[in-house]
């Protein structure tokens, strides 16, 4: 198979602008696998307009043009998967009854370990997590500083990560 000028041409061009072309394609799609085809695509377009493109030098903006337009193209033409709803599906009376039982389950331990903190950890843990305070309200409002709200926050949630067994 014989190949002309302007296949050369192209070629070498893909060859040395490609890494470069490819990595403004994955900043613009955001995945690997999508830049590449996006890039494919522009190149394609970049390689049907070849003979009009008169000022070589111009050539990495015009395929980075193209990528934009495809881009944009792609994201027009996408539909919605997913709508909303006013009503929720049903779910499995198995499964939530499991559901409901695990919850329940993790509920009481996890107030049981509450329930084994020092009430000064006890009140710092409800308010920072339950009432979702932040730390210099809860100095405020315990009558500590906020360094001791800190440490305290910190030593019952190891407490309570050791009483529920959990990671560190």
């Amino acid at each position: 198979m014989q190949t002309t000028g302007r296949e050369d041409e192209f070629r070498e061009y893909v060859l040395t602008r490609g890494p470069a072309l490819l990595r403004a394609a994955h900043q613009l799609t955001g995945h690997p696998l999508d830049a590449e085809d996006l890039l494919q695509s522009a190149l394609t377009k970049t390689y049907l307009a070849w003979d009009r493109i008169e000022d070589r030098n111009a050539l990495d903006g015009y395929v980075r043009r193209a990528m934009v337009n495809i881009n944009i193209s792609q994201w027009r033409r996408r539909k919605l998967e997913e709508y909303p709803s006013d009503e929720l599906p049903e779910v499995a009376a198995g499964h939530e009854a499991a559901s409901a039982e695990v919850t329940s389950e993790v509920q009481e331990a996890l107030e049981r370990a509450l329930q084994e903190l020092p009430e000064r950890m006890r009140a710092a843990i409800v308010l920072r997590y339950y009432e979702d305070m932040t730390e210099p309200e809860i100095a405020r409002t315990l009558g500590i500083s906020v360094g001791t709200v800190k440490s305290t926050v910190s030593r019952a949630m190891a407490k309570l990560r050791s009483a529920l067994g959990l990671p560190r």
